[in-house]
């Protein structure tokens, strides 16, 4: 993989749609049709997604075409994940004036709390069907995008409070520890814990839970939990690896590299360095950073920006475009497949770091990563993003088959044109606001 250009100084600028040092001239951010055409590209993942729900009132994944991929022989089942994704992505898309989307948000909301939420033991099992759990696992993170759900649910104005309550409730009893501001993996049904790991993911995704959730239930000690885990994980190991963030832990927070190095296309624990986390981590520190009103803390935006740095250093491939899944602690690539979350992610990072530094050098990584989307994943014909290609660009169905998410591609769509905001939903209501 070739080396990015080096990043150029920061010119002034002459529009500024967001907080921070303001856009270089010519920033497709500043420019109306370019803002027109990323809410165009929200609505339609918005219509195509639509098909996850089924008449039957099920979510699941989709093919393709949009249809939601066959059930196995045993009937319908579901994954917490995909509904909690989906009540999060439709509540913003409620509230931003979508129509289509209220009864999917409701459907969503039941499911949670019907569904996958176990009133005996308490928290939310990860799959179930007709019959109740398929998998009685309950992670960290998947509690984390079920606390995402709710949060983003009640700033659209939803009655999720009794999900927000209970979800918060579960986390601070089983997972959330406060002498190590961080959060524990995963427990079996009865809360015993099922191994010996501590994840930085599942943490990623608790800190994003926890922005959201401190602006939707006014609870600014959450948003102070979000930076405390970010400042054990990027201030702490990342900065100590190189930049390069270890993924894997023992209980005690002892890196483990060689975790999963026979799994080099696990969904959500591969060996290596993830480079999509380390742009996803990026945009973290900056929104956490606004949350608890410390812009000026000294180690998060060069910390962004080292990872940002670091992560298309040795990520992007410059003969085919694309991110690299995960690199080797060398730098060099260990799984060169081209997912569609990682862009995703760095789409909506890039246009935080530009307009929080006014540093074109973003402009240059954002149009990258969008003429890399439009051109590789977009299905502009059906609608969705394609998810996993290989290193030339040629199209893989494993492990991701179809189009499984809507999540990752819809915020890439709305961050970069919506205020820069601790949350998707704090920057949809902050673009309502009267200028």
């Amino acid at each position: 993989m070739n080396q990015p250009s080096e990043p150029r100084a920061a010119s002034p600028s002459t529009a500024n749609p967001g907080p921070g040092a303001g856009l270089p001239p010519g920033s497709w951010l500043a420019a109306q049709a370019h803002r027109d055409w990323s809410l165009r590209q929200a609505g339609a993942l918005v219509q195509f997604f639509s098909g996850m729900l089924t008449p039957e009132g099920w979510f699941g994944d989709l093919d393709d075409d949009g249809r939601v991929v066959a059930p196995g022989t045993g009937g319908p089942c579901q994954d917490v994940l995909t509904v909690a994704r989906a009540v999060h992505t439709y509540s913003v898309a409620h509230l931003l004036g979508l129509p289509g989307t209220d009864h999917i948000v409701k459907e969503g909301l039941a499911a949670l709390w019907e569904r996958h939420r176990d009133p005996v033991s308490g928290g939310y099992f990860a799959t179930v069907g007709p019959e109740g759990p398929v998998s009685p696992l309950k992670s960290a993170y998947n509690h984390a995008f079920v606390l995402l759900a709710a949060s983003s649910a009640m700033a659209a104005g939803y009655s999720a409070r009794e999900l927000y309550e209970d979800a918060l409730a579960v986390i601070d009893e089983h997972f959330w520890s406060e002498r190590e501001g961080t959060s524990s993996e995963a427990y079996a049904r009865d809360w015993t814990e099922v191994e010996a790991y501590r994840g930085a993911n599942s943490n990623m995704h608790m800190t994003e839970a926890f922005l959201a959730a401190a602006e939707a239930g006014d609870r600014p000690q959450l948003a102070e939990r979000a930076m405390r885990t970010a400042s054990a994980l990027i201030d702490g190991h990342a900065r100590a690896n190189g930049w390069l963030l270890p993924e894997h832990y023992t209980l005690d927070w002892e890196p483990v590299l060689g975790y999963n190095r026979e799994r080099m296309d696990d969904r959500f624990r591969p060996y290596g360095a993830t480079m999509g986390h380390s742009v996803e981590w990026s945009r973290l520190l900056l929104a956490a950073g606004l949350a608890t009103g410390r812009t000026d803390e000294p180690w998060c935006l060069p910390a962004a920006r080292a990872l940002f740095a670091k992560a298309v250093e040795v990520g992007w491939d410059n003969d085919h475009g694309g991110l690299a899944y995960t690199v080797d602690w060398d730098g060099g690539p260990a799984n060169p497949d081209h997912y569609w979350w990682p862009v995703a992610e760095g789409i909506g990072t890039a246009s935080y770091l530009l307009r929080l530094t006014g540093d074109p050098s973003y402009e240059e990584w954002y149009r990258r990563f969008w003429d890399y989307a439009s051109t590789v994943l977009v299905d502009h014909q059906r609608g969705g993003w394609y998810a996993v290609f290989d290193s030339g660009n040629r199209r893989k169905t494993q492990p991701w088959g179809g189009k499984p998410d809507v999540y990752h591609a819809f915020q890439a769509c709305l961050l970069p044109v919506l205020p820069v905001a601790p949350s998707l939903a704090s920057a949809a209501l902050a673009s309502l606001r009267p200028s």
